[in-house]
């Protein structure tokens, strides 16, 4: 006999991933799937057709569909969603984890910042906002990928800093101004993971900075990440909302 009354099944929801190619992503999409979603896999790289086509590989025809969306090409997202809908149906879930890296010097030149400023908040932050606004009113859910960054900042990287706190402000004011209709907006901020943005740093560096700043000593895979997102989509976790769950193995609680 079973206790509890609120369901953690997404069997059949349709949850459009972006970012899906690679990383955290990849790993969303691929466990979206394994938990009975039908998944949108949508990235700026043609590669994401082998995700979708893994999916459908595992989990059978119609499990998946994937289209190559520059998110912060305005226009272009209102036609993708209309077709997510056409092919695998209504967007439920959303998750917001498409993301770029400029790393920017303040006092350096002033046009190469000015680029790395605008293309990285079109990027990270103004293409959520969007890509929320098209999914409505159908999306249920709405799951965005900050950072630790959000919540803090390093040196040099100050659009990625800025687009990354602008997510968290974001995910709280569409929590309150939609938390009416009952739709949920959370927020995940990851720390240290090894995906393709932090492949350029080599492990000898990755390992001494996990030593010294993340008490589980070591970066975390993407797939722990996807846990902590499809978890937020749950129909269980539906009183979750405006909520920021850091997932950086106990970095930001460290204090010496």
């Amino acid at each position: 006999m079973t206790l509890s009354r609120l369901s953690r099944s997404i069997e059949g929801q349709v949850a459009l991933v972006t970012g899906a190619a690679s990383g955290m992503g990849r790993a969303a999409a691929r466990l979206f799937a394994d938990e009975g979603a039908r998944v949108a896999c949508v990235d700026v790289s043609d590669a994401v057709a082998e995700v979708a086509d893994d999916i459908e590989a595992a989990h059978g025809k119609g499990r998946a569909a994937w289209w190559v969306l520059d998110v912060a090409d305005a226009a272009a997202i209102g036609p993708v969603v209309a077709d997510v809908a056409a092919q695998l149906g209504p967007v439920e879930i959303l998750v917001n984890n498409a993301g770029i890296a400029r790393p920017a010097v303040v006092e350096g030149d002033g046009d190469a910042y000015e680029a790395a400023w605008a293309e990285t908040l079109a990027v990270n932050l103004t293409a959520h906002q969007r890509l929320a606004r098209a999914c409505l009113p159908t999306v249920r859910r709405i799951v965005n990928i900050s950072s630790t960054e959000g919540l803090g900042a390093s040196r040099f990287n100050s659009p990625y800093a800025a687009a990354k706190h602008g997510v968290i402000g974001l995910t709280r004011a569409l929590a309150v101004e939609l938390g009416a209709q009952g739709i949920t907006v959370n927020a995940v901020c990851p720390g240290p993971v090894r995906t393709g943005m932090t492949a350029v740093i080599p492990d000898e560096a990755k390992e001494k900075f996990a030593r010294r700043k993340v008490p589980l000593r070591r970066y975390g895979d993407p797939e722990e990440v996807a846990h902590a997102v499809v978890s937020l989509t749950l129909p269980a976790m539906s009183f979750v909302n405006g909520a920021v769950l850091v997932v950086d193995g106990g970095m930001t609680a460290k204090n010496d």
